[in-house]
């Protein structure tokens, strides 16, 4: 899973409210007549080299009176994210700020995983300090995801599943990550888009679903393409835990942890193939071969 490409995706379709939810003290600045773009990719790689990173966004604000800031969301997804430079990303502010001509950069970074990352960075010597680098942090899974449950902010609502909240919690976070989608996103192919995202970082198994179809019954039968969506993974779902305990009996527990991946990831049609085989299959190998 590219959790880069994901964040990528968000904050490419919805800029203003990644900026308002992850840079709040920056975006109370921002007026409507601010212009948000993206900055070109092939220009940044031939200025950073080997320091670009392909799936980090920098946007570029422009004002009408002809000011400039430069806005850098760098993604972390480590589960260890003292892995995280501030040297890196001191290197890539200060290049974006040459390229583009301005003194004006904002870095966000944000943080999926709990853990220890350095906020400061300070350079000099025993008498003074001559450069002093501090950055946004956006630890989302230090928000409690309940406070944000009303959030009128679509990129909020779309990150429940990823912030703090209680594990019987789980399906309410997600009914409020998908309603949000349904009322705040009126386009329906982006509706399906970030069902997606919302899907991945939910990561509900069978039993959660079946809870979220029974408790939100009322709310499924009002969107049509969600229920379709949510019922089709259902069965998917389903299918493949068949297959697990099929596998499992026939190729040991151990050989069917080692395939999980490949049967939870398979298309319907797949399953289905696989189902049929794997009553002459000898081994796992000719099952998938």
């Amino acid at each position: 899973m590219s959790h880069d490409q994901n964040f990528k995706n968000l904050i490419l379709d919805y800029p203003r409210q990644a900026i308002e939810f992850a840079a709040a003290s920056e975006a109370a600045r921002l007026g409507e007549e601010v212009r948000i773009l993206p900055l070109r990719e092939e220009q940044l790689k031939e200025r950073l080299g080997e320091r670009f990173r392909e799936l980090d966004v920098p946007l570029l604000l422009e004002w009408p009176d002809g000011r400039r800031q430069a806005l850098l969301f760098v993604f972390e997804e480590e589960t260890e994210p003292g892995r995280f430079s501030i040297h890196r990303l001191i290197h890539y502010c200060v290049d974006i700020a040459e390229l583009y001509q301005t003194e004006r950069v904002v870095p966000v970074v944000i943080f999926l995983h709990p853990g220890q990352f350095r906020e400061t960075l300070s350079l000099g010597s025993d008498t003074r300090v001559y450069l002093h680098f501090s950055y946004l942090a956006w630890p989302l899974f230090g928000l409690k995801a309940r406070d944000y449950f009303d959030s009128s902010n679509l990129v909020a609502r779309l990150n429940l599943p990823n912030m703090q909240y209680a594990p019987e919690e789980k399906v309410e976070v997600y009914a409020q990550a998908v309603r949000g989608l349904r009322t705040l996103e009126p386009d329906r192919e982006r509706q399906i888009k970030y069902l997606d995202f919302v899907d991945i970082y939910a990561n509900l198994d069978e039993n959660e679903r079946q809870r979220y179809q029974q408790d939100y019954a009322e709310e499924i039968e009002t969107m049509s393409a969600f229920a379709d969506r949510f019922i089709e993974q259902g069965m998917q779902q389903g299918e493949a835990a068949i297959l697990m305990r099929q596998f499992a009996r026939k190729f040991g527990s151990d050989s069917a942890e080692t395939y999980r991946p490949r049967i939870e990831s398979a298309k319907p049609e797949q399953l289905e193939a696989w189902s049929e085989r794997i009553l002459t299959a000898e081994t796992p190998e000719t099952l998938f071969h």
